[in-house]
């Protein structure tokens, strides 16, 4: 990332102490592009990114408002000085704390050593990848002069942060979202970047589950429907739902769908943060296991908390023309008729797909993104938004293939009382009637159109995220 500093501004064979003033004028000057001896935040955002090296705007911010002590909105040397020898310190404890042996060298064995004990299990081959990135002279080693130079204007403060990208999950919600919530360091937290990453994946959550709609209310259908009706197959379930309710009626129960997404998010993350602290003793990092568990638990609250906008979204999909005047009319109906535990039909088989989801879910998106970065990383270490979603939409289809019948008898529970005729039976009851009726394949009903939107959906959300990072000046992880 700033291969220009070692052979312009800051010659890798230099001694940080021997000449101080001439390299740090040297910066100052390419960053002072109006001459005047002060640098502002745009001439520092755009002398950075002349130099090829943009940080992300909150980066950026924090190296301004960092390094200008009496806060009048402009850096001047001394200013400039001081912030970077501070920010030296810094970095030399990070490299400390990666020299395990203390040889002034760090090694690809002593990454893979050092990202264990923050509960981050990486192969030798991956952390060449990170040795590679910041190595000027190909010795597979990297030295204090290297270290230094690579992580010069980066404004992260510790290990924790300089490896962040190495967290689980994106943050975006495709339909079938991650079950482990995303994590963010303190720094994120304080200055606000990390409810911009969750508006931007919300965001682009909503507009993939809006596109995608169509497919997933046909799923319902034909998990609701489809042992009654020989016509209920993918063209047949499209033709019968535009037949009876027009084109609009593609998109019925998909406001309740986009409306939940902000609620869970939000209890998720809360409640993944509470399971962490009682799950780990302070300052202990959180290990797979530890995060699998909370997230998981993390997963069943915020079930628990939104579950009954799932029956609402059901019955509004399964509904026909005129039977509900919107969500608001639907669940007055629903109370009025059935009561209140009416809005927990099939929580039972909800909470317990969660497990096997969850599990193969964070073990899959593990083995696939070790996988990529073995195999296919070139001079990076950030697998990037796109390749954790493809990982995340395959991981998450491995994991539905095992909790969907739990999610099909969880559906037809929630509509059963909808249906002229139907018994009203538990799980058990359920499963025994459909492996009785339908065999082993009605289990499986409605996964075709299921598996049919994770392509459209993590393509959409793949380029809303990105315009929404933008427009919300999320910087880079």
């Amino acid at each position: 990332m700033l291969r220009w500093l070692r052979g312009f501004a800051l010659p890798a064979a230099a001694c940080q102490e021997a000449q101080p003033p001439t390299r740090y004028e040297t910066l100052f000057q390419q960053l002072d592009r109006n001459r005047d001896g002060v640098v502002d935040i745009r001439e520092l955002q755009e002398g950075l990114k002349s130099l090829g090296i943009p940080l992300g705007q909150d980066a950026e911010e924090k190296i301004f408002t960092t390094g200008d002590i009496n806060k009048d909105g402009k850096l001047d040397f001394e200013e400039f000085m001081k912030y970077l020898k501070d920010h030296e310190k810094k970095m030399k404890l990070a490299f400390k704390s990666l020299d395990k042996n203390n040889d002034g060298k760090i090694e690809a064995s002593e990454i893979v050593q050092s990202l264990q004990t923050l509960g981050l299990t990486i192969s030798e081959k991956q952390a060449e990848l990170i040795l590679q990135s910041i190595d000027a002279d190909g010795t597979m080693t990297v030295d204090w002069n290297e270290w230094r130079d690579y992580f010069l204007f980066n404004p992260a403060t510790d290990i924790e942060e300089i490896i962040r990208f190495w967290k689980h999950s994106t943050g975006i919600d495709i339909g079938d979202s991650l079950t482990i919530p995303d994590e963010f360091t303190e720094d994120e937290k304080i200055s606000g970047q990390w409810w911009r990453q969750l508006l931007a994946g919300g965001v682009a959550g909503a507009v993939s589950r809006t596109s995608t709609a169509p497919l997933d209310r046909l799923k319902v259908m034909m998990q609701v429907h489809g042992s009654k009706s020989d016509k209920m197959n993918l063209v047949g379930g499209f033709r019968q739902m535009v037949k009876e309710g027009g084109v609009r009626s593609l998109w019925r129960g998909n406001g309740t769908n986009v409306i939940k997404i902000a609620p869970e998010t939000a209890v998720k993350f809360w409640a993944y943060e509470q399971y962490k602290k009682l799950l780990t003793e302070e300052g202990q990092k959180i290990g797979t296991f530890e995060r699998f568990i909370s997230g998981s638990m993390a997963g069943a609250t915020a079930q628990t908390f939104i579950y009954p906008m799932e029956v609402l979204k059901t019955r509004l999909a399964v509904g026909k023309t005129g039977q509900y005047s919107g969500i608001f009319d639907c669940a007055k109906k629903i109370m009025k008729h059935e009561g209140l535990g009416a809005f927990y039909k099939g929580y039972i088989p909800n909470l317990l797909g969660i497990i096997p989801y969850a599990g193969i879910d964070l073990a899959v998106y593990e083995l696939l993104k070790s996988h990529w970065l073995d195999n296919f990383a070139k001079d990076t270490v950030n697998p990037g938004v796109m390749v954790l979603l493809g990982c995340g939409a395959l991981s998450s289809t491995c994991g539905q293939l095992a909790s969907y019948p739990l999610a099909l008898v969880r559906t037809r529970m929630q509509a059963q009382a909808m249906l002229e005729g139907s018994p009203q039976l538990n799980m058990v009851g359920l499963f025994r009637r459909i492996i009785s009726k339908e065999g082993v394949r009605g289990l499986y009903r409605g996964i075709t159109p299921n598996f049919m939107k994770v392509l459209p959906a993590v393509g959409i959300s793949y380029v809303v995220y990105e315009n929404m990072k933008q427009t919300l000046g999320v910087a880079q992880k």
